[in-house]
């Protein structure tokens, strides 16, 4: 954990590298495109960057033919908060979902906006703990950890998790109501496992995300990767990223790691 945290303080130690996680925090960008951003700093230096923030898990990078498009991944950032902030003002949780649709208030009227596009979610989290546990805590166990909630106000809920293709990852309450936040297409366990689904968000959206875990240093490395497209609130894509940040990188990290 101390040497993570050098690399992460490392990284945000240059005003350049700051400013290309401001410019990721507004969409993933190849190289070249950072490049652009930079007049007077020439790729060579560009790269440098790119490889201490990349040492530090701030960046993602992605191979897409011969270009390297770069993620922003802030969960090395949530765990500084956790640390420290965390220590010292109660915090609130980050939603992974707007589940009430609700972005506005006017009159009594709701309101809410809406883009025809898409978005992908890129983020990576070290683990102390083996890969099967972390597999049989994502999919068994998942009840145990997994915080947010689809069931009504006042309604206990549970979660299943089949990891075999075809198996659903289940919330319900009472006999016959519940909702399903992912479909299980593909598993190689306990590498990888791929579902898709809503994930509560509401309309014409398609979802899939993926969850890798790679054996790294007696631990596990988490990828997570997460892409939606269709009638998207403006909103959601911040709202998943937080989400997940704090799923994976405190609630699903914090619980195999005192295993």
């Amino acid at each position: 954990m101390e040497r993570e945290l050098t690399s992460v303080f490392r990284a945000l130690g240059h005003p350049i590298r700051r400013q290309i996680l401001d410019l990721l925090k507004e969409s993933p960008k190849t190289t070249g495109e950072l490049n652009d951003f930079f007049p007077n700093v020439t790729r060579y230096s560009i790269m440098k960057h790119l490889n201490i923030l990349e040492e530090g898990n701030l960046v993602v990078v992605r191979r897409e033919g011969k270009y390297r498009r770069n993620f922003l991944n802030a969960v090395p950032l949530q765990e500084v908060h956790n640390r420290w902030v965390g220590k010292y003002i109660q915090t609130t949780a980050s939603s992974l979902l707007n589940l009430r649709a609700t972005v506005e208030q006017n009159g009594g009227k709701q309101t809410m906006t809406t883009n025809d596009n898409n978005f992908h979610i890129e983020q990576e989290i070290f683990m102390a703990a083996p890969r099967e546990e972390v597999f049989k805590a994502l999919t068994e166990k998942v009840q145990d950890w997994w915080e947010f909630r689809l069931a009504p106000e006042g309604k206990t809920s549970y979660f299943t998790f089949e990891p075999v293709p075809g198996g659903q990852f289940i919330e319900k309450w009472g006999e016959n109501d519940g909702a399903i936040w992912g479909n299980v297409y593909y598993v190689n366990a306990p590498e990888e496992i791929r579902l898709y689904g809503h994930l509560g968000m509401q309309g014409a959206v398609n979802s899939s995300y993926t969850y890798r875990l790679i054996e790294q240093d007696g631990g596990t490395l988490f990828q997570l990767s997460h892409s939606a497209s269709g009638i998207i609130q403006e909103n959601w894509e911040q709202d998943h990223s937080k989400g997940w940040e704090y799923l994976l990188g405190t609630l699903l990290k914090n619980y195999v790691e005192k295993q």
